[in-house]
């Protein structure tokens, strides 16, 4: 079957002509989505958060009230922005050039924060750009994150540091022995291998068995 609904914008949110949004998405009250913007299928943009000119935001994800989404931006598939986060763009920002002329979106580059597929940023938490948080990664309400965060990493902290392996449901994972972890509330495996997470498959679980 076919979808055809159009997406859902409130009128007091603001959406600029050349942005595109997909179709299931809501746009709360005075959100701001600026020109360029991709927003996906299925999302939500939250009560006054703002999406930046060219930001990319899959499909499926929450970008929550207050939070700031700066150019440019791309968050792939099923990725939450917590209330009041902030994605920057700038290494070193200034309101004026060193003449004391106003600083414009010409001079100097814009870098961005990508965010991977499934991740989770939380409440009042700030990415400093440019910066890479992983699949399914999970970022602590308030944390300051300034290096890349490893897939399946849970970070917390001023700077952010690794604390915990997470799986896809977001729970703290629990280990097996070996270097293998359990997920307590899928029963998924994964291992870790030299500072990295992944998800072990069937065939994978069966040779460990036999091991």
């Amino acid at each position: 079957m076919t979808r055809t609904e159009s997406p859902r914008i409130e009128s007091s949110a603001v959406v600029d002509a050349d942005a595109r949004i997909g179709i299931g998405t809501t746009i709360r009250h005075l959100a701001q989505v600026r020109e360029r913007a991709v927003v996906g299928e299925d999302c939500i943009v939250g009560r006054g958060a703002y999406i930046g000119p060219g930001v990319v935001v899959g499909d499926r994800c929450k970008i929550q009230d207050h939070a700031l989404v700066y150019e440019p931006a791309f968050l792939e598939s099923g990725c939450f922005v917590g209330p009041a986060a902030v994605l920057t763009n700038d290494v070193f920002p200034r309101a004026v050039t060193p003449d004391r002329t106003p600083k414009s979106t010409d001079d100097g580059q814009a870098v961005g924060v990508h965010v991977g597929e499934g991740a989770s940023i939380g409440a009042q938490a700030v990415c400093v750009a440019p910066v890479t948080i992983g699949r399914w990664a999970m970022v602590a309400a308030g944390s300051v994150v300034t290096r890349d965060v490893p897939d399946f990493a849970l970070v917390a902290g001023v700077p952010a540091r690794r604390v915990r392996w997470v799986g896809h449901a977001g729970v703290p994972l629990e280990s097996a022995g070996r270097g293998g972890y359990r997920c307590p509330a899928t029963g998924r495996r994964y291992i870790e291998w030299h500072g990295r997470l992944e998800e072990q498959v069937q065939d994978e679980l069966s040779q460990v068995a036999e091991f």
